[in-house]
């Protein structure tokens, strides 16, 4: 065995500016494509009800401004939101018209939050938002959309769950990928039918700006969650929105002496009947985090392991597409490509990817397979191991602390006792502490937030997230292939 702590993942920001910690480097340096005159103004169309999009437009004025930091001891943990203006940060202005803010009819709400919870109901919500959000986007066409649903449709579509879901975690979904009975999510169905407006989408709860809507603990529904402070909110909700309006606010800092390299994050997800079929999605990523969606073919269940695999053909064939759509976006085709994959690899998956990966003449690809690790490090003192923490129980297996405690914030930012991710390097070029790092750098590409400690490589977090959403479209041909579409 050998045990190692890998340095923190540095990201590049405006004028070539590194960093490890994401709101710092945006503070001082501004987005990565800080010279892009198109993103000096993004427009905005909101629609909710008249209290939602008075509270939310009220609050995204607010956010012009200073917000201040939360009092605490750990002030790199929690640093101020300097505002959204065009001399600080972001260095651009939300466009806010009156003409691009619908308001929905209270009687129709109302009949919906008062049905019982049914699939049928959630579509029903979604289709009285999409009627009004399709107006905005044929009318105005702004860069962003925001749906903004009043407390009351959260409490009827989310509220009364205890399946331990949340709007930030892999819907519905088993470690793996693989649904495990579950309703229709008011979130991902308005994500795939929005997606025929093509024009990224935001959805925003009220208790992202409004502190007195307390969502309810899963577990004691008497009791209000937890919440992240105002600051924190700002920085997660502005970064997203830059994000779909088409900038780049970070990418990983690539070593010029190293093959230009795509990530592929490979998962699993049911068909909407849940009952027949698996079909498998990849994500392809590159240094500067543009996304791009893939949809697969068929997948089954291993009778020996019990976990989703592809066969020879459809792995070949999922590699493939995800390439023609990489090159279709990005003009060229990468040197090296590593696999994330969240369940085990079989021969034939690994012959598919590689015979794919040969015919466009890339001759580097490695295969990792991430799980949950059911080995736990500790450490003298009351602190969680350092993230990057590395242990190598042999050349194949792996075990990596992403979430953990960091030295930058002088805390562990948790709640409960980390769990490392294990890394099976089934078949690699690279060594393992290279492509550990490679996936602790990827745990910061997460566009949803800006505290940089994520747990999961964007990899397979965008992928499960993805299938979620990708369940819902029938018609291929209203598949966006951007990765802001579907976060």
């Amino acid at each position: 065995m050998k045990l190692e702590i890998l340095n923190e993942p540095e990201l590049e920001f405006g004028g070539g500016t590194r960093h490890i910690d994401i709101r710092f480097g945006l503070m001082y340096a501004g987005p990565l494509d800080v010279q892009n005159p198109r993103l000096r103004t993004i427009s905005v169309g909101v629609v909710g009800t008249t209290t939602t999009v008075e509270g939310l437009t009220g609050w995204l004025e607010r956010c012009r401004g200073e917000i201040p930091a939360r009092e605490s001891p750990y002030p790199n943990l929690f640093p101020h939101f300097p505002g959204f203006g065009p001399d600080v940060a972001f260095r651009s202005t939300l466009l806010l018209e009156s003409r691009a803010q619908r308001t929905l009819a209270p009687r129709d709400l109302v009949r919906v939050t008062k049905a019982p919870r049914s699939n049928e109901m959630v579509e029903a919500a979604v289709e009285i938002f999409l009627d009004e959000l399709r107006y905005v986007a044929e009318k105005l066409r702004p860069d962003v959309l925001i749906c903004a649903p009043p407390f009351e449709l959260w409490e009827a579509v989310k509220g009364d769950r205890t399946s331990g879901e949340d709007d930030d975690s892999d819907r519905g979904t088993s470690p793996n990928g693989i649904a495990a009975g579950w309703q229709y999510d008011f979130h991902d169905l308005l994500k795939a039918r929005a997606m025929a407006l093509h024009i990224p989408l935001q959805l925003v709860w009220p208790h992202t700006y409004d502190s007195t809507k307390r969502r309810r603990q899963r577990r004691r529904r008497d009791r209000a969650r937890g919440q992240q402070d105002e600051a924190t909110r700002a920085w997660n909700l502005h970064t997203a929105l830059y994000y779909k309006a088409g900038g780049l606010p970070w990418r990983l800092v690539r070593d010029a002496t190293q093959l230009t390299a795509c990530c592929v994050g490979v998962s699993f997800y049911n068909s909407l009947e849940g009952d027949r079929l698996l079909t498998s999605m990849a994500q392809v990523f590159n240094e500067r985090g543009d996304g791009v969606v893939v949809r697969g073919g068929q997948a089954s269940l291993s009778k020996d392991d019990r976990q989703p695999h592809l066969d020879s053909d459809g792995a070949a064939a999922l590699l493939t597409s995800a390439l023609s759509t990489y090159r279709r976006e990005h003009k060229t085709l990468p040197a090296r490509i590593v696999i994330h994959k969240t369940s085990r690899y079989n021969q034939a998956e690994q012959s598919g990817f590689r015979d794919s990966a040969e015919r466009a003449g890339i001759e580097e690809v490695d295969f990792l397979s991430l799980d949950d690790s059911f080995i736990r490090l500790f450490r003298e003192g009351t602190h969680p191991p350092l993230r990057g923490t590395l242990l190598s129980l042999d050349d194949v297996t792996h075990v990596l602390y992403t979430k953990a405690s960091v030295d930058f914030f002088g805390v562990y930012p948790g709640l409960y006792v980390p769990v490392p991710l294990l890394l099976r390097c089934d078949d690699t070029e690279q060594t393992p502490r290279f492509l550990a790092s490679e996936v602790l750098a990827l745990t910061k590409m997460n566009w949803n937030s800006t505290q940089f400690d994520g747990r999961d490589p964007i990899t397979t977090r965008a992928a499960r997230q993805v299938g979620a959403i990708l369940r819902y479209i029938e018609n291929a041909d209203l598949l966006e292939p951007g990765y802001g579409f579907y976060i």
